[in-house]
This record gives C-alpha cells, sequence and structure tokens, in this order.
C-alpha cells in the first residue's frame, strides 16, 4: 500500500465562510516502520548554545530569520523574537488569542494570523493592528515595503498598511475544493510578490495585486477532489531571479520570476518546501527519501533512503550540511555531497515543529513541545 503522509487539508466553503476539516493520512497500521539510525559519526562540531522554551507549537510555524533575530510564535497565543546569539528575548507578548499561522517580519513589525480569521501585527511587541479575514489563514503573512500581505486558505491575497492596517487591496481567485492546512508560498522578488496558488506560482504587482505572470509547476489530476489537490508549499529556494519551489505530491521545479517562465519541472511526491543554492536544491520526499536536484535542469544528484519514514522537515542548507528534523525530535545534518550523515543532535524528544533556520551563525530549531534550541558549530 502506497504510504501516505499525515496532512491535512481543508474544503473551502467561501460564499459562506465556513471550512470543513478532513485528514488524509494512512492508519497507524499501514505505516512502515521508521528507518532505524546508524550509531552517531560527529563528523563535524556543533554545540547546543542555548535553550529557551514558549508555548506548544500546533500551527504551520515559519521560524522567521532577520539577522541575528528568530521570531517565533506558539498555539496559545504568545509571539517571541529571540537574539539568537544568545537565546535572551529581545521581546515577548501574547496576543491573547491563539494562533493559526505566523510569523511574518520585516525586522520590526511581525504578524501573524489567528484561529479567529484576523491578522494581528506587532511593533517590537505591541500590537499595532488587527484585521478580519474572510476565510482561514495557513501561510505566515509576508511583511515588506510596509505593508503585510496575507494569503488565504480561499486563495484571496490581501494587502494590509503596515501602520494602519487599512486593506489596500484584495486579489481573489477561483477557489479548489480542497487547499492544505499547510504554509504556502509568498515572496518578494524584486518589484514583484511571488505567490503560489494552486499549482502555479503567480507574479503580482504588490501595489494594487494586478497579475503580471502565472507559471505552472504542476496540474491536477485524479477522478476525485482529493486526488486532484495541488498545491505550492513553503519553503523555497531563491537564488537571484529564481525561485524553485514544490508542488505538493507533484513536483519540484524554478521558475523565472524576472519573465515568469518555468526553467524546469520534475516529477517528486513530497509535501515538504525545498531549499537549496546555485548549484542544487534538496528536499525530503514523503516517504523519508533526501533528494538534490541540480538546479540548472532539475536531473536528480542524489537521494538518500537513511531517514526513511522519520517525518522529516523541509531542509536547510548550512555549508557543506543539508539540515533535516524529525517527528522524535532529532535534528540530521547530511553531506551536501551524498547525504551521508555528518551529525545527529537532540532535542526535547518532540517533534522537530518547522523547518530549521539560520540566524547569524546560529541553527535555530523549533519542536512541537515549544522547545526553541540554537546550535552553534565548535
Amino acid at each position: 500500500m502506497r504510504f501516505v503522509p499525515d496532512v491535512r487539508v481543508t474544503r473551502t466553503l467561501a460564499a459562506i465562510g465556513m471550512i470543513a476539516i478532513l485528514a488524509a493520512c494512512s492508519s497507524g497500521a499501514d505505516k512502515p516502520k521508521p528507518a532505524e539510525l546508524a550509531p552517531n559519526a560527529a563528523l563535524i562540531g556543533v554545540r547546543l548554545s542555548w535553550s529557551a522554551k514558549i508555548g506548544e507549537v500546533a500551527f504551520p510555524l515559519d521560524i522567521h530569520v532577520n539577522g541575528s533575530t528568530a521570531t517565533v510564535a506558539s498555539a496559545d497565543g504568545t509571539v517571541a523574537a529571540i537574539d539568537a546569539r544568545t537565546g535572551r528575548d529581545l521581546w515577548r507578548t501574547s496576543i491573547g488569542t491563539p494562533i493559526a499561522a505566523g510569523v511574518g517580519s520585516d525586522g520590526r513589525l511581525a504578524a501573524v494570523v489567528t484561529r479567529a480569521n484576523e491578522v494581528v501585527v506587532l511593533d517590537a511587541g505591541r500590537e499595532l493592528w488587527r484585521q478580519k479575514l474572510a476565510a482561514q489563514a495557513y501561510t505566515a503573512p509576508f511583511v515588506a515595503g510596509g505593508r503585510v500581505f496575507v494569503l488565504a486558505a480561499d486563495r484571496s491575497v490581501s494587502a494590509f498598511d503596515g501602520q494602519s492596517g487599512r486593506r489596500l487591496w484584495t486579489q481573489r481567485r477561483p477557489s479548489e475544493p480542497l487547499v492544505l492546512r499547510q504554509a504556502g508560498v509568498m515572496l518578494a522578488v524584486g518589484d514583484t510578490l511571488v505567490v503560489g496558488l494552486s499549482g502555479r506560482l503567480v507574479g503580482m504587482n504588490p501595489l494594487n495585486g494586478s497579475v503580471r505572470w502565472e507559471a505552472p509547476l504542476a496540474s491536477p489530476r485524479g477522478t476525485n477532489d482529493v486526488e486532484r489537490l495541488v498545491d505550492m508549499v513553503g519553503r523555497v529556494s531563491r537564488v537571484g531571479d529564481v525561485v524553485c519551489a514544490r508542488a505538493f505530491q507533484a513536483s519540484v521545479g524554478c521558475v523565472d520570476a524576472a519573465r515568469g517562465s518555468v526553467l524546469w519541472s520534475k516529477p517528486a511526491s513530497g509535501s515538504e518546501g525545498i531549499h537549496g543554492d546555485e548549484r542544487q536544491v534538496f528536499g525530503t520526499e514523503a516517504d523519508g527519501k533526501v533528494v538534490a536536484w541540480r538546479r540548472a535542469d532539475g536531473e536528480r544528484v542524489w537521494s538518500s533512503e537513511r531517514l526513511q519514514y522519520r517525518g522529516l522537515t523541509a531542509p536547510l542548507l548550512v555549508g557543506r550540511s543539508v539540515v533535516v528534523g524529525d517527528n522524535t525530535g532529532l535534528v540530521h545534518l547530511l553531506s551536501r555531497e551524498d547525504g551521508s550523515p555528518l551529525n545527529r543532535l537532540t532535542t526535547d524528544g518532540s517533534a522537530i515543529a518547522a523547518a530549521p533556520a539560520l540566524a547569524g551563525d546560529t541553527l535555530v530549531v523549533a519542536t512541537r513541545n515549544g522547545g526553541i534550541y540554537g546550535f552553534q558549530p565548535e
């Protein structure tokens, strides 16, 4: 039986603003046994520099990095900016309501979305404003150019003034019956806002929301709504004007965001985002394989099965290491050349809740139980 990852989807009923949650997961009896781990190689030195604590992370968390500051949040409404050099809070606050998506930041403003469908914006931990959304959002707001952009589950994209919260524009797209309850894609490339909508990357004018181009990386297929589900998932790998991204359980590909053209797209069956550099793109597949593709043309460079069925996060490329977390709280450092193990780090034993992030020279990791860890090379 084909292994299906534990990924939740949302059926959108935009006309009445309601959602119903479905589960797409294999039963416990059908799940393959996670790969056994060899003794830790410890070929590169990494030490735990600090640890901190927030509440449980039960939503698609984006650890947002600005320089040496990592901004994180927990499901209970806590938002904190942490100095990644020391692990100390720069500020910490509670927005007083559970969080569904976050965090987006430009280094000053930080934005999250609540389960009550509100976007909340903070300035150095002080609430500036909150605005109601027409639908739930699972992607962290994108904060740039004095604006806050929100991608909602009904495929709408909205822009708000960062200081006042005034809604500047909303671009609505046809809404498919199902969308992922998972972080999507939203970033800036030059003066273009790039958003993942269904199986496409879409370039939008951030001033008014008009569409400049669309670049399809995957198309719906199958005979029912679940089989036809296609969506772009974060994180992405950007080098210059080229953005490489994953379409859920369908493909990995790269787009020239200056021209809006697809450079290549290759079949891939993962549910987490990708990362990379000018040479290669790295990703984790649904069965736990870690894969490297050549960035120039998408040809596969290597594939490793050492971490199969361990519930891997999206990867982070750091120097000669590809870093991934798993669902037992371990952080794996693999060789970017062939996927061989370089080191393995421990946290609190709960699942790694977000793709690892690099703040300055500190590797920042968050767990489901709310542990925040800063690791540094020795």
